[in-house]
């Protein structure tokens, strides 16, 4: 089975938000949900998160802002569910970097429609794929494992979550700053030398010549990138 979605959804209305959570879980997303603005900014400084469900009215700031602010260091979708309808709110979601805008009330098969319709279209088929392999290496997504030749290569939870988003987007150059995003979390603080520490140690497990990587190659005043055939 595969490692599940992971959706924050962010409204103070806490019985539509346990409705909404149980019904996503039920079809296979796992949802985290945060009241205020403070605890999604908590929560995305510890994970990513493949999807944001953000309502507009919230106790301590607006989804317009954490929006705004999210958009600054990450690209994770964004669909705004508010009673909000105006047309002038549709269209500021929009424009500061919301991907839908879902007026309430609305059905849970409309939402539904629209969270998976968003997912295909941000992750595609690279996110789906259990297995990747380049070269003499396989990344099995569903078991979170790893071998090298068919021996196991024994990965820290962050070493492969980094892994496993260089292999999702292989020959691709990723910047350093969209790495830690993406990987550490939106509002992270962690240090760019973090990462570096990082893709070094992945380098010695499973490069056969670390200082001269074959696959994972640092692209100059960037970032890094998986090179690998597809």
């Amino acid at each position: 089975m595969m490692n599940p979605k992971q959706i924050l959804l962010v409204d103070d209305d806490s019985a539509l938000s346990a409705i909404i959570k149980q019904m996503l879980e039920g079809r296979g997303y796992a949802v985290t949900h945060a009241e205020t603005a403070e605890q999604a900014y908590e929560y995305l400084a510890k994970q990513r998160f493949h999807l944001l469900l953000l309502d507009i009215n919230l106790p301590d700031a607006t989804g317009f802002e954490i929006c705004r602010t999210l958009r600054e260091t990450s690209s994770v979708p964004v669909i705004f569910a508010s009673a909000r309808t105006a047309e002038d709110d549709r269209i500021r979601g929009l424009e500061i970097g919301g991907d839908d805008y879902l007026p309430k009330p609305y059905s849970l098969k409309e939402l539904l429609a629209r969270v998976h319709a968003l997912m295909r279209r941000t992750y595609g088929f690279s996110e789906m794929q259990d297995e990747i392999r380049f070269g003499d290496v396989t990344v099995r997504q569903a078991s979170r494992s790893v071998t090298k030749n068919g021996n196991p290569v024994n990965l820290a939870q962050r070493e492969f979550d980094l892994l496993l988003y260089l292999c999702q987007h292989r020959n691709t150059a990723i910047e350093k700053e969209k790495l830690l995003s993406e990987v550490w979390g939106a509002f992270s603080e962690v240090e760019p030398s973090t990462l570096a520490v990082h893709i070094r140690w992945l380098r010695e497990k499973l490069e056969d010549d670390p200082a001269n990587p074959k696959y994972i190659k640092t692209v100059w005043r960037l970032g890094y990138m998986l090179e690998a055939d597809t």
